[in-house]
């Protein structure tokens, strides 16, 4: 598919990345770097898209107990899957917000509640530049991208907009493009979601009819708030980007150029 624009039923927030303006004024490759949620719950009418995509390769960004209690990912023809969990015990809200997809454990409520504040969100981006799994998955996935036979590349969390977001941060910095662009980017998960959003805490409502929608809705959206603390914490630990990217996710420039050379036209 060479248009940046297509729909997965199943999964709302999937969006092709082609089409930013990078380094030199290039822009990225449409139909080579595609973002998603977890594929579970693709429909049937899903995947003949899927297939006209045709991934080579499925990074997926779960911990293994995210993955055991999901449905399995629906894929077409036989692409690599690889598993790069970026995962914290630190940090619950994953387990919580996976179990409140899948719909099998609403009574995750309290703890998301208490766990799920901005505040959290926001530490949970800066655990992004400085965890060890989270600087080993994304770094790896990096590499990943910047090879030929991996594209064209989908990667995905559970929700597809934490961990693949700030993943998304990290190509999309890689290749040149800049800030504003990346922030809109990131931003087009909360009108992509705005009708699951409202049938999770709906259903929530049902299990909670005390149900504070307030403290539910900082796990369910991003916010810009969480993508300034991931920068900030960049720029705390590491200076910039470039050294982050270097020293923190051990990209060299050699893999940036190759990356900028697969994926910028």
């Amino acid at each position: 598919m060479s248009e940046r624009e297509w729909e997965l039923v199943g999964a709302p927030n999937a969006r092709d990345l082609g089409g930013l303006v990078g380094a030199d004024g290039r822009r990225v490759r449409y139909g080579r770097l595609l973002r998603t949620p977890a594929l579970g719950r693709l429909t049937d009418e899903d995947l003949p898209v899927l297939g006209k995509l045709g991934p080579s390769c499925v990074v997926d960004l779960r911990d293994r107990s995210e993955i055991e209690v999901a449905p399995a990912d629906r894929l077409v023809g036989d692409p690599r899957q690889v598993h790069l969990p970026v995962h914290d015990p630190e940090h619950p809200v994953f387990t919580y917000v996976s179990a409140v997809l899948l719909g099998h454990d609403l009574g995750a409520y309290a703890e998301l509640a208490r766990q799920g504040t901005p505040a959290a969100m926001a530490g949970i981006y800066r655990w992004f530049v400085t965890g060890e799994s989270a600087r080993a998955g994304f770094g790896a996935a990096v590499r990943l991208a910047a090879r030929a036979e991996n594209l064209p590349l989908v990667y995905h969390c559970s929700a597809g907009k934490d961990r693949t977001g700030w993943l998304t941060v990290v190509l999309l910095t890689a290749l040149g493009v800049d800030e504003a662009a990346i922030r809109e980017e990131y931003l087009r998960n909360n009108p992509l979601t705005e009708s699951l959003r409202a049938v999770i805490v709906e259903a929530m409502r049902r299990r909670q009819p005390e149900l504070d929608v307030e403290a539910v809705l900082p796990v369910l959206e991003v916010r810009p708030e969480y993508l300034d603390a991931g920068y900030d914490e960049v720029r705390r630990v590491h200076g910039s980007f470039g050294a982050y990217l270097r020293d923190g996710l051990g990209l060299t420039d050699e893999v940036i150029g190759a990356l900028r050379a697969q994926l910028l036209e």
